[in-house]
């Protein structure tokens, strides 16, 4: 039973400094987060720009529950700056990297494994499928459930894993967000072509046609850092000379 909160955050970068970012979230600001607010890292990405917006940065962070949540706001908003002083040099810093961003707060599954999980079972992918689905209001939980029954075992044929499966908390029950480790590039060429060919896969994709009412994939690629591809959480020994707190 997973009963943790994760934020999702889509981040919009400056220029040519993508690397920097992920590093700067995953190695100076993590192990900050992990002592201070018990917040871990599921994983910081980079968006495969064909395929989405760019230069983009998809960050995501476990949280314990919606009181652990509420401790970690009341951490970082309990302040007239609106935030954590002891991240001041951090923030400025990350300001020079990014110009906003969208966030969002999601449920996971009941099903879904933790990263602490993840990584024990050695989840891991080349590439990442990351799906933003948007269904009738009041659906969300149970189109999780068909896609764990449905096409999980499917995509599963073609190298894709489901790693983590959400809803979008403070909407109307209306929109899940789906990630899917796959084993290598052409793993996920071949389940995009079998989407179009495969007659089971195709009859999946008009099946999911009609549960949705809105469905976007874009294709994410693990930061150094990032936990499924590291096996660990980031720590204090991965930043660079450069940096102190």
């Amino acid at each position: 039973m997973n009963d943790k909160i994760y934020i999702h955050e889509l981040i919009d970068i400056i220029g040519h400094n993508r690397a920097r970012y992920m590093h700067h979230m995953a190695a100076n600001f993590s192990p900050i987060a992990q002592e201070e607010r018990h917040q871990l890292c599921y994983g910081v990405w980079g968006v495969v720009g064909s395929t989405g917006r760019w230069p983009a940065v998809v960050n995501m962070w476990e949280e314990d529950g919606f009181d652990g949540l509420a401790g970690s706001f009341r951490h970082e908003f309990g302040h007239a700056t609106l935030q954590d002083p002891k991240l001041a040099r951090w923030w400025a810093a990350a300001a020079e990297l990014r110009s906003g961003g969208l966030d969002r707060l999601l449920v996971p599954a009941p099903w879904t494994r933790t990263i602490e999980e993840l990584c024990a079972d050695g989840v891991r992918g080349e590439v990442y499928a990351h799906e933003q689905v948007q269904v009738p209001p009041g659906r969300s939980c149970q189109y999780l459930e068909i896609v764990r029954d449905e096409a999980a075992p499917l995509y599963e044929e073609f190298g894709w894993q489901l790693a983590g499966a959400w809803e979008t908390a403070l909407v109307n029950d209306s929109e899940c967000f789906l990630l899917w480790a796959i084993q290598s590039w052409e793993r996920w060429a071949e389940l995009e072509k079998a989407l179009r060919g495969d007659p089971r896969l195709a009859r999946w994709r008009d099946r999911n046609n009609g549960l949705t009412t809105g469905f976007n994939r874009f294709l994410l690629v693990d930061s150094p850092l990032s936990p499924m591809r590291t096996g660990r959480q980031p720590g204090r020994d991965d930043r660079l000379e450069d940096w102190s707190e």
